[in-house]
């Protein structure tokens, strides 16, 4: 039977019993954490960052993201980059990987349906159906690299579609990913440019310019595919946040910047 002395002591260790516990907690939390290495196609670039802030804060684990046009990247991946995962811009690049043995069979997945627009940093300029397109009010158009970018090669089915790509051959300025061909419209350098839809929307706002969300019967439906990578350091923490890109928080995120859902 306690006395009250020894009651007294009991109470007086109590709280440093929970600090104990939180920093043993806090230790264990440390030690089992990793850095997961995300190769991220340009388009995605705005939500991803969002995207990692929020699993490096629920999960513990470091995120690096690397950016830049899918082709290019998958191009990185098979000289040996050291990504875990990758976050293309199609899912034609993924199931390229899983047949090349590049990546783990069966973690393929369509995290995000891209849109592709057309976009002008002067506002109103680009009208609500897109026949700017078949004036003589711009100079330049930028597109992406069909041959590196999914959002490049949409533009190109567009204006083929649109029976345009021929008429438009001395007017188009190319980049290597739609970062870039959004560059080339934002300084200036080219009237019009076809980008993401999530390029023209943040945080669920418009940004400045006009732009014209170009009718999904014009392209090939990009379907933005993620996959994790067979030279994974740690494929725990790579699945962890391939299944946090599939969680509410994520999807909210998504829906800021113009995506649906699947």
């Amino acid at each position: 039977m306690l006395n009250r002395g020894d009651n007294i002591r009991f109470c007086c260790l109590h709280p440093l019993l929970v600090v104990v516990a939180i920093l043993l907690s806090a230790t264990i939390r440390s030690v089992n954490a990793a850095e997961v290495n995300v190769a991220v196609a340009a388009n995605f670039s705005a939500p991803a960052q969002q995207i990692a802030a929020l699993f490096q804060q629920e999960s513990g684990h470091a995120v690096k993201l690397s950016f830049g046009s899918s082709g290019k990247l998958y191009a990185q991946i098979k000289n040996g980059a050291p990504f875990d995962v990758f976050l293309s811009g199609d899912e034609k690049i993924p199931q390229r990987l899983e047949q090349e043995g590049f990546a783990v069979k069966g973690s393929q997945f369509v995290y995000a349906p891209g849109k592709l627009v057309l976009w002008s940093a002067q506002a109103g300029f680009v009208d609500s159906n897109g026949a700017v397109l078949r004036t003589d009010a711009y100079n330049k158009l930028a597109v992406a690299d069909a041959k590196l970018a999914p959002y490049g090669l949409a533009a190109k089915e567009t204006l083929k579609s649109l029976e345009l790509w021929n008429t438009v051959q001395r007017k188009l300025v190319t980049g290597e990913s739609v970062t870039q061909t959004y560059q080339f419209a934002a300084t200036g350098n080219a009237k019009l440019a076809f980008i993401a839809l999530s390029q023209v929307y943040k945080n669920d706002e418009k940004m400045k310019g006009s732009y014209w969300i170009v009718p999904s019967s014009l392209y090939q439906p990009i379907k933005q595919s993620a996959v994790r990578l067979t030279s994974a350091k740690h494929p725990t923490a790579s699945q962890a946040f391939l299944d946090f890109l599939r969680s509410k928080q994520a999807i909210t995120i998504l829906h800021d910047y113009g995506y649906d859902s699947f």
